[in-house]
């Protein structure tokens, strides 16, 4: 029998690429960012340049654009730390159990991405005013979840419960249970092996799903404009600045945008960085 043919060696052979090369799709890469995302920053900044800083001060620092970001970055916090902790739960549930009914529930964790915000505002809104089906049940005890800050988190933790829960997922089902297995013939409790071996691990991406959970929220405005009610005092920054657009106040509108964008920006920079730090405590 004639020997096997031995194959050729890697080295020096062309490397197998479906893509075309780095220059075409380098270029193809910063040219579709540039139109998506670097445009319309940079018109935004240039549109800002028609005022005086001074005139930009005042009109992104007046009491009522304070209120709004005050509100934007409480709520938007608040609901991020919610979703933080229960969406982690959740995630953990879904993945480590079997029980009746779970994909319905695993489906259900995208029905905010499928319904618009408007709709979900509008039926949160219902559910919690005060002679709604949860709501005549808090109004009572003094809890309005309608019309009030309250509902503005509420709102905000519903659009964002997804990212926290998704984020989770697919890292709590390629965790090496062998680890854990480990832990338990040493000795360790149950809440040592979580402290010591699973949190250290999840911790990363959980800041990752809270960052992401963090940043919808900022944005959103469809939910909030129907819970709020549009009160003074209850509207966040992206519904002051489409209230400001409505009045024909483009400046106005311009620099509570600006101030939405450096916001958005810090926010990023912030998360990236925090997350290096933080896969330093991963366990190997």
């Amino acid at each position: 029998m004639l020997p096997p043919l031995e194959s050729a060696p890697l080295e020096g052979r062309a490397a197998s690429n479906p893509l075309p090369g780095l220059k075409f799709t380098l270029g193809f890469t910063v040219f579709y960012l540039s139109i998506i995302v670097l445009l319309p920053v940079a018109a935004l900044v240039l549109r800002s340049f028609h005022l005086s800083w001074s005139e930009l001060w005042a009109l992104a620092t007046n009491e009522r654009a304070l209120a709004a970001y005050e509100l934007s970055l409480g709520a938007s916090l608040a609901a991020a730390l919610i979703n933080a902790v229960f969406g982690s739960l959740l995630a953990w549930v879904l993945v480590r159990y079997r029980f009746p009914g779970r994909r319905l529930l695993d489906g259900l964790i995208d029905f905010p991405f499928a319904l618009p915000t408007a709709v979900a505002g509008l039926t949160l809104a219902n559910l919690f005013a005060d002679h709604g089906w949860l709501g005549q049940f808090l109004a009572p005890i003094g809890i309005r979840g309608a019309f009030t800050r309250l509902g503005v988190v509420i709102a905000l933790t519903f659009v964002g419960l997804p990212f926290a829960v998704r984020t989770l997922q697919p890292v709590l089902e390629n965790l090496d249970r062998g680890v854990e297995e480990a832990a338990a013939c040493l000795g360790a409790s149950r809440f040592r092996t979580f402290v010591s071996v699973i949190a250290p691990t999840l911790f990363p991406t959980v800041l990752t799903g809270f960052g992401l959970s963090f940043a919808r929220a900022l944005g959103e405005y469809g939910s909030i404009k129907f819970i709020s009610g549009n009160l003074p005092w209850t509207e966040i920054a992206p519904v002051l600045m489409v209230m400001r657009l409505d009045q024909y106040d483009y400046t106005g509108a311009i620099a509570v945008a600006l101030v939405l964008m450096l916001f958005s920006f810090a926010l990023l920079f912030t998360l990236n960085w925090v997350q290096g730090w933080a896969s330093k405590f991963q366990q190997p």
